[in-house]
């Protein structure tokens, strides 16, 4: 901390209504804190913070210090940066909006031993007046100082947006000198991970709530422009390494969900829905829809808000990315959904639509019933609708629809999975139809590229029978997907030790012996690789 001047005394005569409050120790090493009027909040300002704060201060026993009570002026500092003692840093850290304390601060948290010559001598404690005016939230978004947020308006409510989210924003971007190099005053729109502009817009918005009012400090390593954002003039006018300084305005924003995990069915909520039900397979919706190419013509429409188009969810009497999307919405909810043709299969539009083309559904879900649920079934009824969805999961798989089939599956399985009321007969015809399916949907897993997923199904098949060729045979094919080789290898001997003659179980041996060859010379080659370049 800089030192302080002698000035003027600590106003110990100081009359507040928590006077008596008694004195704490903080931390360990000494240091005292004395409350002599309490805050009025309970939010405490955190590391890297801007504080201001008014003081005034003595050596125990001796002389006065400074008093920026008696300038006028607040004292302003960054809390935890080292811009003060380290009494100061650990004491103003505990401290709450308009609260004022004395704290006295032994050396070693001080000047220590050195002391300051000739204001403060050696070993000296201090005792300082402090009261808290107010701070300014300043964040280090990345760790290493790269982006620093200092918030100048809190925002609404509790969300942020995340990446893929469409996030409307207000901003200006000036260098160092006062340069400006980009503005929005209308706003701008864009998707967060995108790195409009710049990496530290994206990173920033992601940490902001609606109607935040932000100030960014942006090294040149997150602050490089993207090319093309600017007029060509003032791109090259901008020096190399610059700093930025980014006035940043959280508008608003839109969620965007990625249903299928590809990128190609995004679903982005215009209208947020009711409660946290959503339809699951099987469900009749009741929804309004249309559907429109990449230049806005109409293709598809279906339903009105007093006659809604009427379907059961997952039964292909709509476009699979649609019925995907659909699934993940409420009661109420408005969406538009962004559809990759890969997604269409019920839809005839080839002839309508380029290569790479997208569709846009603008999607109102009206209401839904959740089929009867699985506990509300007596024992006929849960065995019976097992086996229909098991066998509707085996047309799916056979069709190349993997994803689908594996729904399938797991509601089979889920009809009978626990009950204690089945009659031994019933439980043997529900051990059979469990495993079958868990079976079947590991063969899904494994197409889809779920291998842990398929292990497990699996794992769970040979439990219960751990002489189960098939549950074997299909887990070795997930070890051997994801390189674990001596597990895959175990698999696979078990299962020919049950059953010497399959043709598939053989098969796969032999691609594993590849396999562990072709490791075996890469870890050779690795190894002489290594030791020539320690000669």
């Amino acid at each position: 901390m800089e030192h302080l001047s002698l000035n003027s005394s600590l106003e110990n005569g100081t009359q507040t209504e928590n006077s008596g409050l008694p004195e704490t120790k903080i931390g360990s090493q000494g240091l005292r804190k004395k409350i002599v009027k309490k805050g009025i909040s309970w939010q405490t300002p955190f590391p890297g913070d801007e504080v201001e704060v008014h003081f005034g201060g003595h050596i125990e026993g001796g002389a006065c210090l400074d008093s920026s009570r008696d300038k006028g002026i607040p004292f302003k500092f960054k809390l935890g940066q080292g811009e003060v003692i380290k009494g100061w840093d650990e004491g103003v850290a505990t401290m709450k909006n308009s609260e004022r304390a004395i704290f006295t601060i032994p050396p070693n948290l001080a000047y220590k031993e050195a002391g300051s010559p000739s204001l403060i001598p050696p070993n000296a404690t201090l005792v300082f007046d402090i009261e808290m005016l107010s701070w300014s939230s300043i964040r280090d978004l990345t760790g290493d100082g790269g982006i620093l947020k200092k918030m100048i308006k809190e925002g609404e409510g509790w969300a942020t947006p995340r990446d893929g989210d469409e996030v409307l924003v207000k901003y200006e971007a000036r260098l160092e000198n006062g340069m400006l190099v980009s503005k929005s005053e209308e706003g701008v729109e864009f998707h967060v991970g995108d790195d409009y502009l710049c990496p530290a817009l994206s990173r920033a918005v992601k940490t902001m709530r609606k109607g935040e009012n932000s100030e960014l400090a942006v090294k040149f390593s997150y602050g490089f422009i993207q090319k093309g954002n600017l007029a060509p003039d003032i791109e090259s006018s901008i020096p190399p390494d610059s700093n930025l300084t980014i006035q940043l305005v959280l508008v608003s924003w839109r969620s965007v969900i990625d249903v299928t995990g590809d990128k190609k069915v995004l679903k982005k909520i215009v209208k947020a829905g009711e409660g946290f039900d959503r339809p699951t397979e099987g469900s009749q919706v009741k929804v309004t829809y249309v559907g429109k190419l990449e230049d806005g013509t109409v293709f598809d429409r279906k339903g009105t808000n007093e006659e809604p188009f009427e379907f059961i969810t997952l039964e292909e009497q709509v476009s699979e990315g649609l019925d995907r999307a659909i699934m993940t919405m409420k009661k109420g909810e408005n969406a538009t959904v962004t559809l990759d043709a890969e997604y269409l299969r019920s839809q005839d539009l080839s002839g309508m639509l380029p290569a790479n083309s997208f569709l846009r559904y603008e999607v109102e879900l009206i209401d839904f019933i959740k089929e009867k649920p699985f506990w509300k079934m007596d024992t006929t009824e849960k065995l019976e609708a097992s086996e229909r969805k098991k066998l509707d999961g085996n047309l799916l798989f056979k069709n190349g629809n993997f994803w689908r089939a594996s729904k399938k599956y797991e509601k089979a399985a889920k009809y009978i999975e626990f009950d204690h009321t089945f009659t031994d007969e019933e439980m043997y015809l529900a051990k059979g139809l469990r495993l079958s399916c868990y079976l079947n949907n590991a063969a899904c897993k494994l197409k889809l590229g779920e291998y842990l997923e398929a292990s497990r199904l699996c794992s769970k098949v040979l439990e219960r029978d751990p002489r189960n060729v098939k549950a074997l045979f299909r887990r070795s094919q997930a070890h051997l997907r994801t390189s674990e080789l001596e597990k895959a290898e175990a698999d696979i001997k078990k299962a020919l030790a049950i059953d010497p003659n399959n043709r598939e179980v053989k098969l796969e041996y032999k691609e594993l012996k590849d396999k562990q060859r072709e490791y075996a010379k890469n870890q050779a080659e690795l190894f002489s690789s290594m030791i020539a370049r320690m000669s």
